[in-house]
């Protein structure tokens, strides 16, 4: 059984109405992309071949799911498994709430901001279980999750660099403490 495989067993278990559906093909995937091209001005422009999406209790795609590698796609599952615990939190109504109004829909949205961190910090961690924590110094890995708060991706949601970059550090800081003891 792969690790995808066996997250996704664990996954359903936890939430029995799970399903995973691809984007390509679902007219309201097709929608939000449409939706938030317009919102971001053009910033969001791969929401279809790029991101993986929790609307409810669904998982949505891109077409690379499945060529992508099981490690990277245990590591989304991480990621969205805390997406789908907060909304069992919260409940769907204000989850959305949260993840789409305060402050703003687009270029202040700390509801938004502060959901996405609680999962990205699941990311840090599963890419140090699952690759080591140099993995997680990349320098690359550290742009890309601060281009994901500061730009167009998630609609500017949190355009401050500097205090993504300080949540950044102490993320990485707490598993440096964890793993290696320091």
């Amino acid at each position: 059984m792969t690790l995808c495989d066996q997250l996704l067993d664990e996954i359903r278990a936890e939430f029995p109405h799970f399903r995973l559906v691809p984007k390509q093909g679902d007219r309201l995937s097709h929608a939000i992309a449409w939706l938030l091209r317009l919102a971001t001005l053009g910033g969001q422009r791969t929401y279809l071949e790029e991101y993986h999406t929790v609307l409810g209790w669904t998982l949505y795609v891109p077409h690379t799911w499945p060529s992508a590698s099981d490690v990277d796609r245990a590591i989304v599952l991480r990621h969205e498994r805390v997406h789908l615990r907060q909304q069992a939190r919260y409940g769907r109504l204000l989850m959305a709430f949260l993840y789409l109004v305060p402050f703003f829909p687009v270029g202040l949205a700390y509801g938004r901001a502060r959901l996405e961190w609680e999962a990205y910090e699941e990311t840090l961690r599963a890419t140090v279980e699952y690759r080591g924590l140099a993995a997680a110094h990349d320098p690359r890995l550290r742009r890309g999750l601060i281009a994901r708060f500061t730009g167009g991706a998630y609609g500017y949601m949190w355009p401050f660099a500097g205090q993504v970059n300080r949540w950044f550090d102490r993320a990485l800081d707490a598993l440096d403490h964890e793993y290696r003891g320091t």
